[in-house]
């Protein structure tokens, strides 16, 4: 049975929720603070996690934060209440699958977590079992690791789409809009300039020299070629 962890400080919503996700045939378990929710995301296993943003003692964005650079690629989708673009943008720039603002329609969160686990379980399927070189990196899409010169390097889970998605389509120009479409599955993206900001950092780990890409180029007014 799918498992859904609920990280959410107001009652009434994480009650809500929880009879919600259990009537749609989900096992659900959930956090009332930052620190529980963090706590179990670590110790725990789940399909999913659904992480309000404002939560006492840490915020989403930092757990976010921390659990991904522990390497936990669990999807996670943001609740929050922000509706600034910046917000967003660092939520799915720190490790997020989506988010969604409050207030939202119930049936909006379900088509949410249904895409998100459904992008999970494709990816999982479809990508490479064996390593794959891609400039300095030795990369398994299917465990979600990554080395260079024989030492781990600490990849989000987005960095690993990103990258697997490129390297199906290597030496084929890939838009901005198809990155955000097939990586966040969004019809209406929230900022091409987010696609941007993980080129960048792909670029630091996989490039002898970041500035000067030979792996990565961009297609100017277009998006990225991944070329090996």
């Amino acid at each position: 049975m799918t498992k859904i962890l609920i990280v959410e400080d107001e009652p009434n919503m994480r009650l809500g929720l929880r009879d919600n996700l259990e009537f749609e045939g989900y096992e659900v378990d959930f956090a009332e603070d930052g620190d529980t929710g963090l706590k179990k995301i670590v110790e725990n296993t789940y399909h999913l996690v659904l992480l309000d943003v404002m939560l006492p003692n840490i915020s989403g964005f930092d757990i976010c934060k921390i659990v991904r650079k522990k390497g936990i690629t669990t999807p996670i989708i943001l609740l929050t209440a922000k509706g600034d673009e910046i917000d967003k943008v660092l939520g799915l720039e720190l490790g997020a699958d989506d988010y969604v603002t409050k207030p939202f329609s119930l049936r909006e969160l379900l088509a949410r977590i249904k895409a998100v686990l459904r992008r999970n379980e494709d990816g999982s399927t479809k990508s490479a079992a064996k390593d794959i070189t891609i400039g300095k990196l030795e990369v398994n899409f299917s465990s979600y690791t990554a080395y260079a010169a024989g030492k781990p390097v600490q990849m989000s889970h987005k960095e690993f789409e990103i990258l697997n998605y490129l390297y199906g389509e290597r030496n084929k120009t890939v838009s901005r809009d198809d990155l955000l479409n097939k990586v966040w599955g969004y019809e209406e993206s929230p900022t091409t300039r987010t696609v941007d900001n993980f080129i960048m950092k792909l670029r630091q780990k996989i490039e002898k020299d970041p500035n000067h890409p030979t792996i990565i180029f961009t297609v100017h007014g277009i998006g990225y070629k991944l070329v090996i």
